[in-house]
């Protein structure tokens, strides 16, 4: 079982910038990543994926935006936020799979808590 745990959400104006971390129990280097946000009364959605071998992808209103990373010597997943907009409010979740990246929840197996970002204008 790997345990994915969430830091570094919080409160920011808009154009502001925040940075996400995800720590996982485990060696990162095997495994897909990405964060999913997930806003009430919304379907959860990927936000970026960064591949096992380091190809990323991101849906449109985030590119040249955000910016994932993985750290594999630390076991970190991050996510560097910046030019942050209202739209961007939600809880950000990260996960983790064997398989590869995509915008379905079903390639991912393990999940983090969450943490929230609220952006407000």
């Amino acid at each position: 079982q790997v345990e994915l745990v969430e830091s570094g959400g919080g409160s920011m104006q808009a154009g502001g910038s925040l940075r996400l971390l995800c720590t996982a129990s485990t060696f990162t280097s095997g495994l897909s990543m990405a964060w999913f946000r997930q806003v009430p009364g919304k379907e959860r959605e990927g936000v970026a994926c960064i591949d096992r071998d380091g190809p990323t992808s991101y849906i449109d209103s985030v590119k040249g935006r955000f910016n994932i990373t993985k750290d594999n010597a630390k076991n970190n997943l991050i996510l560097q936020m910046n030019s942050l907009k209202p739209e961007d409010t939600g809880m950000y979740i990260c996960a983790a799979g064997w398989i590869g990246c995509g915008t379905r929840q079903s390639l991912f197996r393990y999940w983090g808590q969450g943490t929230q970002v609220t952006v407000s204008s």
